[in-house]
């Protein structure tokens, strides 16, 4: 049986004491107020990782990720963050390919299939991210691009493989626009994306795959996009940053 998961995503924001303070605030209101088996999954910058794993400890229904991690191993790559260094820290899950990924650092199919085979050999579980521009939607394009990104990204790796990942559907359009895709805009394309995971794997890994919509989700749409069948949860950004309505938005699963 697929997990519900609600990841919110910090984005490039929060000084250290500032993270700390939120995560606190996020983990005693779970404790309190989650009853379902949902996970919060809080992924932030990697100057919090640690600490915030830390605090996490012994609280079955919260686990901490990373923004990103290289596709290298280690070596000679000034600023980045190797995948086995994410993982010392405590961290669970490492977002991969995330729209704002593919847009400002050029990240494409290709590097970021090598950068799941490393996060999944470092045991990490990768969020991985797909979705479409709106010049991609109004051309009508976006299944086929999606379809590409999977078969690109993930499709290569086994079924055990693949059991660790967890997919997040962007419509690029609606990330921080304020815009959000319709509830049932939302279910189509996660039905789509389940579909062609049966088809390449087998319909029971399409049935335990996780499946979050990430777009401008807040504590007003989360229970109608949630409801939808195939849409498992979220990948929160703005609203991550405010932990009443971070926890609003994971206690629709309870």
């Amino acid at each position: 049986m697929r997990k519900k998961i609600v990841a919110g995503n910090w984005k490039m924001n929060l000084d250290y004491s500032e993270g700390l303070s939120l995560f606190s605030e996020i983990v005693n209101m779970v404790k309190d107020e989650v009853t379902g088996d949902q996970i919060a999954v809080v992924c932030s910058p990697f100057i919090h990782l640690h600490s915030l794993a830390q605090l996490a400890k012994g609280y079955d229904k919260v686990a901490i990720g990373a923004q990103n991690a290289h596709q290298a191993e280690s070596g000679a790559y000034t600023g980045e963050t190797s995948a086995k260094m994410v993982k010392s820290t405590g961290a669970e899950y490492v977002i991969l390919g995330h729209s704002e990924r593919r847009q400002y650092f050029g990240e494409n199919n290709e590097l970021l299939a090598a950068k799941t085979d490393t996060a999944l050999k470092n045991g990490l579980k990768p969020i991985f991210c797909i979705g479409e521009t709106l010049e991609e939607r109004e051309t009508e394009v976006h299944f086929s691009l999606i379809q590409t990104q999977l078969e690109e990204g993930v499709f290569h790796l086994s079924t055990e493989q693949f059991a660790q990942i967890v997919l997040a559907y962007e419509p690029v359009w609606a990330i921080g626009t304020g815009k959000t895709a319709t509830a049932g805009q939302a279910q189509e394309v996660h039905a789509f994306i389940r579909n062609a995971i049966a088809e390449k794997y087998n319909q029971q890994v399409a049935d335990d795959t996780s499946i979050l919509y990430g777009g401008s989700a807040n504590p007003k749409n989360a229970s109608e996009l949630f409801s939808q069948p195939d849409i498992d949860g979220g990948l929160i950004g703005g609203a991550s940053l405010k932990s009443r309505d971070f926890l609003d938005i994971v206690k629709v699963f309870n």
